[in-house]
């Protein structure tokens, strides 16, 4: 018998890949939407994309530190450029993300400011 994850083209691997690159692309999409909503001066709305951009860097992240967890654990964990892409694009959008707070705490500011 072999691990749930050895095999890295099994269809569990792969959909814990393709779960991993997709919540990184919805988080990554929800920041950028935060920031364009930051500038229209819609400061809830971009708090609320901040809170589900965040919700499934989560999701991303309990998956990522499961497979972890397996691997420590002694499972045997196949890699694959699909699984090193995946852990890119997690790493890219939790960045996006962090820097998508700032823009919008500078936007909240500079309208503040400009409104006085």
């Amino acid at each position: 018998m072999t691990d749930k994850y050895e095999n890295p083209t099994s269809d569990d691997y792969m959909g814990v890949v393709m779960g991993i690159i997709m919540s990184g692309g919805n988080a990554k999409g929800l920041a950028f939407q935060a920031i364009q909503q930051a500038k229209d001066g819609k400061f809830a709305e971009a708090e609320s994309s901040l809170n589900e951009a965040s919700e499934q860097l989560r999701e991303a992240h309990d998956v990522q530190t499961d497979l972890l967890t397996r691997l420590a654990q002694g499972e045997k964990i196949g890699w694959n450029l699909y699984m090193v892409h995946a852990q890119d694009h997690l790493m890219n959008a939790i960045t996006f993300k962090d820097l998508a707070v700032e823009v919008v705490g500078q936007e909240r500011r500079l309208q503040a400011l400009e409104n006085k």
